[in-house]
């Protein structure tokens, strides 16, 4: 009688909520195993709970060092002040000039960051220009229980991890330069980077230009010859996405602010 009810209720009623038709649902399959039915219960709750739990899906952006990730995830946080919240990556390597700890980056010694590894505290680490980075579990949940769309800004070797998660099932982007000849005049541009340092930067640029390039390794591929184009491709296709997720029932918000045209 049961199970006739919890039918009724899922097939015969188009208005029911999508959490409430899986809770339905899990039990209607799973009866035939002749479960109990606090089993039964227990094993819906815990599609229910997961569900529930499944926030906006994370936005990785990746791209070579100069490709103007950073001005454009500024530009994006800018426009759409409530929607996303910034993923702060841990690394080994010196803070830069302006750059703060916990904001930019948690800078960390090379021995906590190889002890955090192995307690299993990071979903994916990479080592860059001999530095170490990672995403650790806790800075993504600190996001999500905000409500908001978790930004990870991460090397291609992270990507090569994420890419794949049932977990967290990213958007992915790849953030393209004009030209490694114009990632070089940036980098120069910077004075950061030691001609030694600029060099395996390059290196690693070309590696990552190419497999950033591959289709399939990336749902989008944003060009930055121009920044007000490449960022209007970024715009729209994060929208397109994030509007689709709403009309499934996730919870997310893409309140704009009025932007200059520059």
């Amino acid at each position: 009688m049961l199970l006739n009810i919890l039918k009724r209720v899922t097939l015969g009623n188009s208005s029911a909520s999508a959490s409430r038709q899986l809770f339905c649902q899990t039990i209607i399959e799973n009866a035939a195993s002749k479960q109990s039915p606090f089993g039964l219960f227990t094993k819906a709750f815990s599609h229910l709970s997961g569900m529930v739990k499944q926030g906006p899906r994370p936005l990785v952006i990746c791209g070579p060092s100069g490709s103007g990730k950073s001005t454009l995830l500024k530009k994006l946080f800018k426009e759409f002040p409530e929607t996303f919240g910034f993923s702060v990556s841990h690394t080994t390597r010196k803070p830069r000039p302006g750059e703060e700890n916990g904001v930019h980056y948690h800078f960390v010694s090379v021995e906590d960051m190889q002890a955090a590894i192995e307690n299993g505290e990071f979903i994916e680490t990479a080592v860059f220009s001999g530095n170490m980075y990672g995403t650790s579990k806790k800075a993504v949940e600190t996001v999500q229980q905000h409500g908001k769309v978790c930004v990870l800004d991460i090397e291609i070797e992270g990507v090569k991890q994420v890419r794949n998660s049932d977990r967290l099932h990213p958007l992915l982007v790849f953030v393209n330069p004009p030209s490694v000849a114009e990632l070089e005049r940036r980098l120069r541009g910077r004075k950061t980077e030691t001609e030694e340092s600029l060099q395996k930067r390059l290196n690693t640029a070309r590696i990552e230009i190419e497999y950033g390039s591959t289709p399939g390794n990336f749902d989008i591929v944003v060009y930055n010859q121009n920044l007000k184009e490449a960022y209007a491709q970024l715009r729209d296709f994060i929208v397109r996405e994030l509007e689709t997720q709403q009309n499934q029932g996730i919870n997310v918000s893409l309140t704009r602010v009025a932007m200059n045209q520059d």
